[in-house]
């Protein structure tokens, strides 16, 4: 499959790396995009046999910027402490890929390029909605694009152990090692809840304009800050939050006002309004429906084993003790279906007071496991 090199794909000022595969991509709701343009990043190099690559699969408001600054938000990469010469994800010995997401606004195919139907207007809210497979099968093209026909591993933490799932599933032929992190084979109904009040929030802004917001040269920065922080409470546990402010207050007068009195609000306050500075509206409306309606064991009568029926991959479960999000019990829930659909499975709790977010920060126990289990599955790929 062939696809065609871009530096300036449509829908972004900024030249991010991309290829454009002009066949386009048939998706789950049963529309097909004409053509997809994937934004992606990679890292070290691919051996002569294309065995090493590792895909990394990012979490919901994540991007291709795995290991290194963004040239566009000026943020660091978001995985440095995992990804890079001699870490855990070892660019010295592996080749590693990252894609921004199918409906994501960092360079691929979303809500920000042009519409496909509607000459000189953007996707907008009229995106189709799309799954957690289509990502997925989307990156897969990218996977080929680079003539390699199977990936040594496929890691990712949140939605993006979402897409291992995904991967593991789709493709079991191509994966010789999974690895969800943080992650769970559905989206719980409270889960679904917190979207939702972040989805109303955008809807309420009225700078949202049914979508078109790009157009009118306006943006839902209010309802998009909420969303965020309303998101981002879900990724701390109590216990961070509690270490980190407890109840102090900050520029605090007195009670005479409503402004500023903690300093959770005026940390929150930051999480919104630095995040509306990234990311676009649309795609947050429809990446955060791709997770809503993930459910591995939906199609096969609630059983999760036979989901796991043909899966070929040796499989990492990392969760952490304070992650509320997405809790230790459906890692083990996925461990169990794993085992009784006889696939090799590795599980690990990994004692941690931050939260979700803790597949992000610093923790050597996690790192340390992510080294070993590499390291082992290495050696049997013969790539040790």
């Amino acid at each position: 499959m062939r696809g065609r090199m871009d530096q300036t794909p449509a829908g972004t000022d900024f030249p991010h790396q991309s290829v454009t595969f002009p066949e386009g991509v048939a998706l789950d709701c049963g529309r097909v995009l004409p053509s997809v343009t994937v934004a992606y990043r990679t890292y070290g190099s691919l051996n002569a046999g294309k065995s090493n690559a590792i895909l990394i699969c990012h979490a919901l408001t994540g991007d291709q910027y795995v290991a290194e600054q963004n040239p566009e938000t000026g943020r660091p990469g978001w995985w440095n402490s995992v990804v890079g010469p001699g870490a855990a994800i070892d660019t010295e010995k592996y080749f590693v890929i990252c894609a921004n997401v199918l409906g994501g606004c960092m360079g691929s195919t979303g809500p920000r390029s042009p519409h496909a139907e509607k000459p000189g207007a953007l996707w907008g809210t009229d995106f189709p909605v799309i799954t957690i497979d289509d990502m997925v099968r989307v990156q897969k093209r990218l996977v080929e694009h680079f003539g390699i026909g199977k990936l040594f591993a496929v890691v990712g933490g949140s939605m993006g152990g979402m897409q291992v799932l995904s991967w593991a599933v789709q493709f079991p032929e191509m994966v010789f090692a999974a690895v969800p992190i943080a992650a769970a084979y559905y989206h719980s109904a409270q889960n679904i809840a917190f979207h939702e009040i972040g989805r109303q929030a955008i809807f309420a802004d009225p700078c949202f304009r049914n979508g078109n917001y790009w157009a009118e040269g306006v943006r839902p920065e209010r309802g998009l800050a909420v969303a965020r922080m309303t998101a981002h409470i879900t990724y701390v546990s109590e216990e961070a939050l509690t270490q980190k402010f407890g109840r102090k207050l900050q520029n605090a007068e007195g009670l005479s006002t409503l402004g500023e009195q903690f300093a959770v609000e005026s940390y929150l306050q930051y999480q919104g309004s630095s995040f509306v500075q990234r990311f676009d509206a649309n795609s947050y409306l429809t990446i955060t429906k791709a997770t809503d309606l993930f459910d591995m064991a939906a199609e096969h009568g609630g059983a999760l084993a036979d989901a796991f029926r043909g899966v070929k991959a040796r499989f990492l479960l990392v969760s952490f003790s304070s992650d509320w999000l997405f809790p230790t019990a459906q890692s083990r829930a996925i461990a169990r279906a794993l085992n009784h659909a006889a696939v090799n499975v590795s599980f690990v709790e990994v004692q941690s007071g931050k939260g979700h977010d803790a597949f992000l920060l610093d923790e050597p126990d996690f790192h340390a496991t992510l080294r070993g289990f590499l390291a082992g599955c290495a050696e049997h790929a013969g790539l040790a």
